[in-house]
């Protein structure tokens, strides 16, 4: 099957929902991407067309951008296009734009990023009852020597 795959470059428009269904984590953030060009009857950058997609995350992707993303935050997506177009009564059909992401990354060409790698949970180890650490009462006897290698054998 032939699926669109774009890499898209815009800003965190909302804070990303996070949920966890029985098919495992899910998160979802809306991305506004503002086109910019260079105004030459005023000599300056000028801002386009907003356009806004819902990116959706999955599994340990959801998990960490859910930990990591703010809103405003300068991010690039890479991930399928799905575009959808709904009619309901009386309206006209609505056109949405998805991206089912594969890599969420911050833009490092707008600011600067402190990576930290997502530890792996590991097994619970079997619990062993804690050693009496306390130091036996003064009256009691010591403990038994072990015999010494240097004893005469008989």
């Amino acid at each position: 099957m032939n699926e669109t795959m774009v890499c898209v470059v815009g800003n965190v428009a909302t804070q990303p929902v996070y949920r966890e269904p029985a098919a495992g984590p899910s998160a979802r953030f809306r991305l506004a991407v503002t086109s910019r060009y260079w105004d030459r009857e005023k000599s300056t950058w000028a801002d386009g067309h907003t356009n806004f997609f819902t990116v959706w995350a999955n599994r340990q992707l959801a998990v960490n951008a859910a930990a990591s993303l703010n809103v405003g935050e300068p991010v690039v997506v890479q991930g399928r296009l799905k575009v959808r177009t709904e009619v309901r009564e009386g309206q006209q059909s609505r056109v949405s734009a998805d991206i089912d992401a594969v890599a969420i990354g911050h833009d490092l060409a707008r600011g600067t990023s402190a990576f930290r790698r997502a530890g792996k949970p590991e097994p619970a180890a079997p619990q062993r009852p804690e050693p009496n650490w306390e130091t036996p009462p003064e009256d009691s006897a010591p403990p038994a020597q072990p015999p010494s290698e240097t004893a005469a054998v008989t």
